[in-house]
C-alpha cells in the first residue's frame, strides 16, 4: 500500500528521517554487544558471562511478537515512540552509571532486559510510519536508510559508550549524554504524519478477529512462506562481531580497547551504514530476497578469509569493516523482504512476527559462536559462521522448490 492508498498523507521527504528515529533501537543493542561486551572479561568476567549480555539483550527481540499488537492497537506511533524512547534513555543511564562486575551482573541483565525491551517499541512505532507511508516502489532505498539508522545507533551506542565510559572521570557523565542523544531522536518525529491505531473504535473481539485474518494472509502466501524461512536460517546474521568486540578475542589479532571501540564502535557504524544504503538500492535491482542470499554468502567469505589470514591488527580492522559492511547489506535486504511481504495494515505485528524470527539466528548464533570460541579456537569459531551459513542457504534452496511444487499461494499484500 503506498501512502497515498493510506490516507494518512505523504511521507518524509528523505527517509533519512527514519534513520534517526531508529537510532535509539540500535544504540540499545550497541551499548550491549560492544561496550558491555568488551568489558566484561576486564571486569573480571568470562567470555561466556559476556555473551549471556548479548543473549539478554536478544530474548525480547525474539519474543517481541508476541506484545506487538499491544503498538498496532492502542495509541497511536507517535505517542508509543515518545515513552518508549524515555525508556530507553533511562535505561541507558542507568546500565552506563552502575559498575559492571560479579557482584552487580544480575542487576545489569535486568536493565538490559528493560532497555531492549522498550526498544522494541521504539521499533514498532518506526515501522509502522514506513509501512503506512512508503510506496512500493520505493520500499528497498527506505529499507537501506531504516537499517543505516539501526546499525549506525549500534556503532553510535557500541562505540560512542565505550569511548566515554574509559575517557570521562565519572560514568554518569556518559549515561546523561547517552541519554540525550536518545531523546533528542524523537524531533524527527515532526516530519512525519502521526498514524493511528488500527480498528480504532472497534471492540477487542473485532480487533483480534481482523489481526488473525491479516496475519494468516501473509503466513500463507508465498512471500510470507520464504520470508519465514530466510528469517530462520543462520545466513547474514551477523553474529560474530559481538564475539570479536570482547577484549580477550579482540587480543588474538593484537587489538586493544582503542582498536575495538573504533572498528566495532564508530567505523563499524559508519560503514555498516553505508552497506545499508548500498544494499537497499541493491534490492531495488535485484530483488530482496535474491540480494539477501548473495549479501549472506559474502559475509561467509568474510568470515573464512578473516580465520586464514594472519592474526594481525590491520586483518582485524579490515575484517571487522568488512564484516560490517556485509552486515549492513543483509539488515536492508532483510526489510526489504519483509515489507515486501506485509502490506501496511497491523505493521508492527506482521514485520514483528518476522523479525522475531530473524533475531533467533542471532540469538543461538551468538552463543554457539562463543561455544565454539572458548572450546575450539578462534578461526575455528569464525570458520563455523560460514559454515553455518552455507548450510542455511541450501536450506532455503530447498524450501524454495517445495513451495513451487507446494499449494503455497501467492501474496496479498
Amino acid at each position: 500500500m503506498s501512502h497515498a492508498a493510506s490516507g494518512l498523507g505523504k511521507g518524509p521527504r528523505h527517509p533519512i528521517v527514519y534513520t534517526l528515529l531508529i537510532v535509539p533501537f540500535g544504540a540499545t543493542s550497541g551499548f550491549v554487544t560492544v561496550a558491555l561486551a568488551f568489558l566484561a572479561t576486564q571486569r573480571g568476567l568470562t567470555v561466556e558471562q559476556g555473551a549471556s549480555l548479548v543473549a539478554i539483550s536478544l530474548l525480547p527481540q525474539v519474543w517481541k511478537f508476541f506484545w506487538s499488537p499491544i503498538a498496532d492497537t492502542t495509541l497511536t506511533r507517535r505517542r508509543w515512540y515518545l515513552i518508549a524512547n524515555t525508556v530507553v534513555a533511562i535505561s541507558l543511564f542507568a546500565l552506563a552509571t552502575i559498575p559492571l562486575g560479579q557482584s552487580t551482573l544480575g542487576l545489569i541483565h535486568g536493565l538490559v532486559f528493560l532497555a531492549s525491551f522498550a526498544s522494541t517499541f521504539v521499533g514498532f512505532a518506526v515501522e509502522a510510519f514506513i509501512a503506512h507511508l512508503t510506496p512500493e516502489s520505493d520500499r528497498g532505498r527506505v529499507s537501506g536508510w531504516y537499517q543505516a539508522g539501526n546499525l549506525g545507533g549500534t556503532g553510535l551506542g557500541g562505540g560512542l559508550g565505550l569511548w566515554l565510559l574509559q575517557t570521562l572521570p565519572a560514568p554518569w557523565l556518559t549515561g546523561v549524554i547517552l541519554g540525550g542523544v536518545m531523546l533528542a531522536c524523537s524531533f524527527a518525529l515532526r516530519f512525519l504524519p502521526d498514524v493511528p491505531a488500527e480498528s480504532r473504535g472497534a471492540s477487542l473481539g473485532t480487533v483480534i478477529r481482523n489481526l488473525g485474518a491479516d496475519l494468516w494472509s501473509v503466513m500463507w502466501s508465498r512471500n510470507g512462506y520464504l520470508c519465514a524461512v530466510l528469517c530462520i536460517i543462520p545466513v547474514g546474521t551477523g553474529a560474530a562481531s559481538s564475539v570479536l568486540a570482547q577484549a580477550e578475542i579482540a587480543a588474538h589479532w593484537g587489538a586493544g580497547a582503542n582498536a575495538v571501540e573504533l572498528v566495532q564502535g564508530f567505523l563499524a557504524g559508519l560503514v555498516s551504514m553505508a552497506g545499508c544504503i548500498i544494499g537497499g538500492y541493491g534490492c531495488n535491482r535485484w530483488g530482496s530476497r535474491q540480494a539477501y542470499i548473495g549479501y549472506g554468502l559474502i559475509m561467509a567469505g568474510v568470515a573464512v578469509a578473516m580465520a586464514f589470514l594472519p592474526p594481525t591488527l590491520p586483518v582485524y580492522i579490515a575484517g571487522s569493516m568488512a564484516y560490517s559492511f556485509t552486515t549492513g547489506l543483509t539488515y536492508a535486504a532483510f526489510t526489504g523482504f519483509v515489507l515486501d511481504a506485509i502490506g501496511a495494515g497491523n505493521a508492527a505485528t506482521k514485520y514483528n512476527g518476522f523479525a522475531s524470527i530473524s533475531n533467533t539466528p542471532i540469538w543461538y548464533m551468538g552463543l554457539v559462536l562463543a561455544f565454539v570460541d572458548t572450546r575450539f579456537g578462534h578461526r575455528n569459531m569464525l570458520l563455523a559462521e560460514a559454515a553455518c551459513a552455507v548450510a542455511g542457504v541450501t536450506i532455503f534452496a530447498i524450501a524454495a522448490s517445495v513451495g513451487r511444487r507446494g499449494t503455497v499461494s501467492a501474496a496479498v499484500v
